[in-house]
């Protein structure tokens, strides 16, 4: 039985809520990247979630400073820094944390609204809940990749990075999916019938956010700065010492040759595998269902040109955030197509319902 429709059927304001909230966190994961390739992420060591306001005096800084000063950031990598040199840093972070705080509030606020003037009905009320009740253990996810840099080691734990940044993708594709539901609540069009097609879509995205964790392992043993040549890594197409480690499983996700080879593995297929999708689908009667495919094979190629320009000059701030800010946009063209070619269970109930079958 398809679900009840809301008690408002003008769903574009919920929607385009929305994809701003989309929107705030697509900008959050490019401030994610830049607070990791400048070493910034360590500088506040405290959580304090409901504390907005910066350093506000000489006095407050020196604090700020001194307890960064018993960080392994600072006692093994910047000693030489000043409360000056700390601020610079600490800048980029505070701005990093502020902005989730905003996003929270933007997303709680309109929710709110929104029931109060009972534009939602309580299937889509549970939804928006869950993905706010997501969007704070996102931020707690956050603070427990921090603190994996604040006690042993100068930098974050790579496994907590991969799982923060793929949190981060996970809840705006949901966000994004959402909204793209609620923009074509009012439309019976089905443009795709091939479920094969639909399925393949949907792998898509899934490979797309496993480059995404593999790249992140990547970022978080800093294995962007050597091998630094494509197509050949190390003078191979295939390295030597890509099993060096024991057991063998562990080489995925410790052996710096490995977990760059395969980033580059994957991203290969997972351009193929777009290629081929994007075939398939030049039958598809629907203007924009090819739309968003031709989109996604171009975005594909792009990032590809990123990735290979990031890791040959060998990680610059700029095409590094690019690269992943790249990353987020072909997710997006990845949630698109697969949501433009989906064929809705309302339309295989339909379809073998009694009515359209009658008895002879």
């Amino acid at each position: 039985m398809p679900p009840a429709a809301p008690a408002s059927t003008n769903l574009r304001p919920v929607a385009w809520w929305l994809i701003a909230c989309a929107a705030m966190i697509f900008v959050m994961v490019v401030l994610g990247g830049a607070t990791r390739l400048t070493q910034s992420g360590l500088s506040m060591v405290q959580w304090k979630p409901l504390t907005l306001l910066p350093p506000m005096s000489a006095e407050q800084w020196q604090q700020e400073f001194a307890h960064y000063q018993l960080t392994p950031q600072f006692l093994k990598t910047n000693a030489w820094m000043t409360v000056e040199d700390f601020k610079e840093i600490f800048w980029l972070e505070y701005l990093h944390r502020l902005w989730g705080r905003m996003i929270g509030f933007a997303f709680l606020l309109p929710f709110v609204y929104f029931a109060a003037k009972r534009m939602i009905d309580r299937t889509l009320g549970w939804k928006l809940a869950g993905l706010f009740v997501l969007g704070g253990l996102q931020g707690a996810l956050g603070w427990f990749m921090v603190a994996s840099g604040l006690a042993d080691r100068p930098s974050v734990s790579h496994y907590r990075l991969a799982a923060h940044l793929l949190s981060a993708f996970v809840l705006y594709g949901m966000i994004v999916w959402v909204a793209l539901d609620l923009f074509v609540a009012d439309e019976d069009e089905v443009v795709n019938t091939d479920r094969g097609l639909a399925r393949t879509s949907l792998w898509i995205v899934a490979g797309v956010l496993l480059l995404v964790g593999a790249g992140a392992l990547v970022a978080g043993l800093h294995a962007g700065l050597i091998y630094n040549t494509f197509p050949l890594m190390d003078g191979q197409l295939i390295p030597d010492g890509l099993s060096d480690l024991q057991p063998w499983w562990l080489n995925m996700f410790e052996n710096v040759m490995t977990v760059q080879f395969q980033h580059r593995l994957l991203a290969i297929t997972l351009v193929a595998g777009i290629a081929a999708v994007w075939w398939r689908s030049r039958k598809l009667e629907s203007p924009q269902a090819l739309a968003w495919a031709n989109a996604l094979l171009t975005m594909a190629f792009v990032q590809a040109a990123l990735g290979i320009t990031t890791l040959v000059l060998v990680v610059p701030l700029l095409v590094a955030l690019a690269h992943q800010a790249g990353a987020l946009i072909l997710f997006t063209l990845a949630i698109c197509f697969a949501h433009a070619v989906r064929v809705p269970r309302t339309d295989v109930q339909t379809s073998l319902s009694p009515a359209t079958h009658p008895a002879e």
